[in-house]
């Protein structure tokens, strides 16, 4: 029996309901052990469950919290890297069992690989798209191939996921050199905010099944300030929603995370941008299947 955490999301508005129930389970890891700049990520989904209380339940388009949610217990992320992605694996699978879609909230973005893990286990086949300042396609980093530095690496190769990176500028020869290696499709930020939104964002041949990976830095810093490393010449908020739209359009979006805030005492902008964040992500899951 699945257990809900005290600290639900959008508790504010939105009533407690039974797992089974709740079209949205909420899952947060707070994961942080390869750090390479500043820290903190371990901090992110509490703050941005705080800060989810202060949303309302219209999105500005339709009322995704009607259809339920539910937050569980924080997955525990003691022990070592392998655990703690069978930990999260098996949290996605719990609400994936439900017949929900699940919604993790990191933590570092190396967590993210026991996600793709539980879908791949759950739907085979499937896509994943993720905003990103990096590339994330290290094979390993300062020793660890679970560093937040090699997740995509994991996908790509391990994993064997189809990936299409949005918002990418900073690199290292290695991931230049995967992405051709893989066949990762890439529109870099540059790209993106210098020329708009490609027609042919996601290719034709992408699986119909389609996972969002959502890295705050992949934000301007001038709208997510608190995260590891806020690398400047970002995604703007509206241009980075309708990205997503059009990533997902025609296709079934079966969950995403938001990873990498790293809140500060007394700066809760960044906080109130990832829950805003999370909830838009939920609107367009929602409006999706519809």
């Amino acid at each position: 029996m699945l257990k809900e955490y005290s600290n639900r999301f959008l508790d504010s508005e939105v009533p407690a309901c039974a797992p089974e129930k709740a079209r949205f389970h909420v899952i947060p890891v707070p994961y942080e052990a390869t750090v390479s700049y500043a820290g903190g990520t371990a901090n992110g989904p509490e703050a941005i469950l705080d800060a989810s209380d202060q949303l309302e339940l219209y999105d500005g388009i339709s009322f995704p919290g009607e259809g339920g949610i539910f937050t569980h217990e924080p997955v525990d992320c003691s022990g070592t890297p392998e655990q703690v992605m069978d930990n999260v694996r098996k949290a996605v699978l719990a609400a994936l069992d439900c017949g929900a879609i699940p919604v993790v909230l990191g933590g570092e973005h190396s967590l993210t690989y026991g996600v793709m893990a539980a879908l791949k286990e759950r739907f085979g086949e499937f896509g994943v798209v993720q905003f990103d300042a990096h590339a994330d396609l290290r094979d390993s980093y300062e020793g660890s191939k679970w560093s937040h530095a090699s997740v995509m690496r994991r996908a790509v190769k391990d994993l064997g996921l189809p990936l299409v990176q949005l918002g990418n500028r900073i690199f290292c020869k290695e991931e230049l050199e995967a992405r051709k290696e893989h066949n990762v499709v890439s529109w870099d930020a540059p790209l993106l905010c210098r020329n708009g939104i490609p027609d042919e964002l996601i290719p034709a041949d992408f699986p119909g099944k389609v996972f969002i990976t959502f890295d705050v830095d992949g934000l301007d810093p001038s709208i997510m300030p608190e995260t590891g490393t806020p690398v400047p010449g970002g995604l703007g908020w509206y241009q980075a929603l309708d990205l997503a739209r059009k990533a997902v359009e025609g296709r079934q979006f079966i969950g995403f995370d938001v990873v990498e805030l790293a809140p500060r005492e007394g700066h809760i902008v960044s906080d109130f941008a990832a829950a805003s964040l999370t909830y838009a992500l939920m609107g367009l899951a929602e409006r999706n299947e519809n």
